[in-house]
């Protein structure tokens, strides 16, 4: 509810059925709005002339036309109020017409009023925290971060770069966290997806609220369902207590779900339906529970040939590909190589406690020369050794032990695929290595690189060798994007 000493805010609904125009005014009223109301679009229009207002909330149908004409004009007028679109129950595809044109959020008909009221609220806020984003600062007063959310520059410092790619994410992020549109990240592995996903987050609205990350690719398919929406004590064997999913404890914030390709198509048709209704029913439960959060995915794979192929939903995916950014690889902006460098070793000393080491100007060179197939999660890699093997202040890198990893990592050139070496396991280190697990991850992708080639690149044998299941070697092989060689498909056939 406002503050009692806050200017109230202004609200106007557009709907033309009365009964459903005064439910609103008096849900609005009560929570201490002023509310105007208009049953036309050309009502509206009258008084979206006369006054400003907080937000608008319009039904999708109206009798001299659709309301999204009405928010393609304020947009055409560069309007700051935000546009929330009710739309028919069930009705998809209109509510991605409309965050596709710009409206902040949408409701489902019939509305659920305490999701109303939340929405109405989340709007207002991001309308004037954008206004005073727009107002010049006080003398000696520095403003916060894109749409004035506290955080958001520093989120955005995180991604480094200042390449031409680099600029064209970062105003696409500021751009997009306006809105409650789903936002689908893509890009290949190592580019850093979470971190745009974490941007989107800390520039929003949002951004007081909780960031959940999910990696779709680590839960055993069992448990996906009472991670995703929660389980009822008893719903399961060794369920003893209530327990919340992901969306509960997203509520307020942001659900960043990672490699959602990966997820088995039962559980991709209840992941639709929670995005759509905004309800979640809990393993055991008999009421649905209604959730506010809004969803970012990620995925290093072409979603688009996977709904060709039969893989993935089609629903779902024009629901979660509302907005799309791309992430660029490395290769297409080696210029950001240097301050990359930089930030990455400045990173990893403090976390050592070691002085800040210094690169030469020469094995910067060799960097950039270097394929880096791996992207910056590569790049990290490399430099993490290179701390922890350096014998003094200035570092050199070895870059032989990952070569054969970086030319299997998806997205590498065929041809670097080709040159790679046959991976040879890794001396000890000669000190104790400065990221334990940047170390293991090193030898873990080393020995199933090995044991993947011996199989002909056949997971299911090379999982009977390893004494893992063929979702365990799954799970590793993504979570450490290994790929065939020449870009070729593994397979899964038994043996």
């Amino acid at each position: 509810m406002p503050a009692a000493s806050a200017t109230p805010a202004q609200v106007l609904v557009v709907d033309d059925e009365p009964d459903l125009r005064t439910l609103y005014e008096l849900t609005l009223l009560r929570e201490g709005y002023r509310v105007d109301a208009a049953g036309t679009l050309a009502e509206a229009w009258t008084q979206l002339q006369d006054k400003k207002f907080d937000a608008v909330i319009t039904d999708m149908r109206l009798p001299d036309g659709q309301g999204l004409e009405l928010l393609h004009r304020m947009l055409a007028e560069q309007r700051g109020e935000r546009c929330i679109v009710m739309t028919a129950y069930g009705s998809a595809e209109n509510a991605v017409e409309a965050l596709k044109a710009g409206a902040f959020d949408y409701l489902t008909k019939p509305v659920d009023l305490k999701q109303f009221r939340s929405v109405v609220a989340s709007a207002i806020q991001d309308t004037n925290t954008a206004a005073r984003a727009r107002q010049p600062a006080a003398p000696g007063v520095r403003q916060a971060g894109n749409g004035g959310a506290p955080g958001a520059q520093t989120a955005l410092e995180r991604l480094v770069g200042g390449s031409q790619p680099m600029r064209a994410v970062k105003e696409r992020i500021a751009k997009v966290a306006r809105s409650m549109a789903p936002v689908l990240v893509r890009g290949e592995s190592g580019t850093g997806k979470e971190l745009v996903a974490r941007a989107i987050h800390a520039c929003s609205h949002r951004a007081d609220g909780p960031f959940v990350a999910v990696n779709c690719s680590a839960i055993p398919e069992s448990l996906l369902e009472a991670e995703f929406f929660g389980a009822k004590k008893g719903s399961y064997t060794g369920s003893n207590q209530d327990r919340e999913g992901y969306f509960q404890a997203a509520r307020g914030g942001t659900l960043f779900l990672d490699e959602i390709g990966d997820l088995p198509l039962a559980m991709q048709s209840k992941l639709l339906r929670a995005i759509q209704e905004r309800q979640v029913r809990a393993l055991g439960s008999t009421q649905e529970d209604a959730v506010d959060v809004r969803v970012v995915s990620a995925t290093h794979k072409d979603l688009a040939a996977d709904v060709h192929a039969g893989r993935f939903r089609q629903d779902l995916y024009y629901r979660l590909n509302v907005i799309e950014i791309l992430v660029p690889p490395l290769r297409e902006r080696r210029e950001d190589l240097p301050a990359l460098c930089e930030a990455l070793l400045a990173r990893i000393a403090q976390d050592s406690g070691m002085p800040l080491p210094v690169l030469s100007p020469s094995v910067v060179q060799q960097l950039c020369d270097h394929p880096l197939g791996g992207n910056v999660r590569e790049l990290e890699n490399l430099l993490h050794r290179a701390v922890a093997l350096s014998d003094g202040e200035e570092l050199q890198v070895d870059f032989a032990p990952t070569q054969a990893p970086t030319a299997l990592r998806e997205g590498a050139p065929a041809a670097v695929a080709a040159a790679a070496p046959t991976p040879q396991p890794a001396a000890l280190p000669h000190a104790v290595p400065a990221d334990l697990q940047a170390y293991l991850d090193q030898q873990e992708r080393e020995i199933l690189v090995k044991a993947l080639h011996e199989s002909g690149f056949n997971r299911t044998a090379a999982a009977q060798r390893l004494g893992l299941s063929l979702r365990q070697i799954r799970y590793r092989i993504a979570r450490l994007a290994i790929a065939a060689p020449n870009g070729d498909e593994p397979n899964d056939d038994p043996v």
